[in-house]
C-alpha cells in the first residue's frame, strides 16, 4: 500500500488531481493547435469545441505560468516556450502512433498511414507498388516536392519516409542508397544538337540554361560538375519544376538537364549523353535514425533493400 501511495503522489500535482491524466488531454489541445494555427481548426481536428480547447491550453499555461501562444485575432503564433514545448508534443505523436503500429502489426496490418515525400514519381511507385501488394489495408500518401522541401518535412515528422535524390551525412538520418542516376542534357528538336547522342561538357560553355530552383539535386550535381570542368554556362531562368524544365525546353527556350530516369520521350525534345563527365545523383530511401524500427517504416525499408540496384 505504501508503493501506491506513493506513485500516486508522484503524479498528483499542487490542486491534488492525477498530474499525468489532466497533463497529456491538455497537451494533446496544445499540439492540436500548434499544428493547426488556431483554437477553431484544432476544435475541428479533435471533434471538441472550442471553449474546452481552450481552456485546456489556458489550464496548461496557468499551471506552469508560462504563456505558450501569442493571440493574434483567430490566429496563434507559438512563443518561443511554445515552440520548445511542440518540438516535444511532435515526438509524442510519433510514439502513440507506433505503439499503435504495434498493435496493429500483431493483427497483420490491418490500418495505419505512411506518410512518404519523394522528388518525384518514378522510383517511390515501384516501391509503392510492391508495399501496396504485401499491405493493401495501409493507407499511403506521397508528397512530391524538391529535395530540401523533402528533407525539412522529414525532420519536422510530416512524412515518415523520404526518397531524394541525393542526402548528406547528417547523424539524424538513416540513408539507403537505391540506385545511381546519370544526368542527360536535353534540347528542342529544332536545336543544332538535336541529330547528336553525345556531348562534351565543355561545349556547355556559354549555352543558355535553364535551372531548376537552387534546392533541387538535380541542380546542384550539374553545377558541381560544372565547376570541375571550369565551364560556365549562361541561365536564361529558374524553374521549379522539372514538368515547367520540359515545357521551357520544348519552346525553345534554352538547354535542360534532367536524370535519365526522369526524361520523358516527346517529338519536341531531344536527350544527349555527357561522355566526359561523370554527372549522376544517387536516389535514397532515407528516415529518421530514431524512427527506423518503426514498424510500418521498418516494413518500407526492407522491400526497398529487395529492390536496391546498387
Amino acid at each position: 500500500m505504501e508503493k501506491i501511495s506513493s506513485l500516486e503522489s508522484a503524479f498528483t500535482g499542487p490542486q491534488g488531481s492525477l498530474f499525468l491524466q489532466v497533463s497529456y488531454t491538455q497537451i494533446r489541445s496544445f499540439h492540436a493547435v500548434a499544428s493547426t494555427g488556431g483554437f477553431t481548426a484544432a476544435s475541428k481536428v479533435l471533434h471538441v469545441g472550442q471553449p474546452t480547447i481552450t481552456g485546456q491550453v489556458r489550464a496548461l499555461e496557468d499551471f506552469y505560468g508560462v504563456e505558450l501562444f501569442y493571440r493574434r485575432g483567430r490566429r496563434v503564433e507559438l512563443t518561443a516556450t511554445g515552440r520548445e514545448l511542440y518540438a516535444v508534443t511532435q515526438r509524442m505523436e510519433i510514439l502513440e502512433k507506433e505503439a499503435q503500429e504495434i498493435l496493429q502489426s500483431a493483427g497483420g496490418f490491418k490500418s495505419g498511414h505512411l506518410r512518404i515525400g519523394a522528388v518525384g514519381p518514378f522510383h517511390v511507385t515501384e516501391m509503392l507498388a510492391v508495399f501496396h501488394e504485401r499491405y493493401p489495408d495501409l493507407k499511403i500518401t506521397v508528397t512530391v516536392r524538391n529535395s530540401q522541401e523533402i528533407l525539412e518535412s522529414l525532420l519536422s515528422f510530416e512524412v515518415d519516409v523520404a526518397v531524394l535524390s541525393q542526402t548528406e551525412e547528417d547523424p539524424r538520418l538513416l540513408a539507403i542508397p537505391f540506385c545511381h542516376e546519370p544526368l542527360v542534357v536535353f534540347v528542342h528538336s529544332g536545336h543544332p544538337w538535336a541529330e547528336r547522342d553525345e556531348l562534351r561538357i565543355e561545349e556547355l560553355e556559354a549555352q543558355p540554361v535553364i535551372l531548376r530552383e537552387p534546392g533541387s539535386t538535380t541542380r546542384r550535381a550539374f553545377e558541381k560538375a560544372l565547376a570541375q570542368a571550369d565551364v560556365k554556362i549562361s541561365p536564361v531562368m529558374e524553374i521549379g519544376s522539372r514538368e515547367a524544365v520540359w515545357l521551357a525546353v520544348a519552346r525553345g527556350l534554352g538547354i535542360g538537364v534532367v536524370s535519365e530516369q526522369e526524361f520523358l520521350e516527346h517529338p519536341d525534345l531531344c536527350k544527349l549523353f555527357l561522355v566526359n563527365a561523370d554527372v549522376h545523383t544517387t536516389a535514397h530511401v532515407v528516415c529518421l535514425r530514431e524512427r527506423q524500427h518503426s514498424r510500418m517504416i521498418h516494413a518500407f525499408i526492407q522491400i526497398v533493400k529487395e529492390l536496391s540496384k546498387i
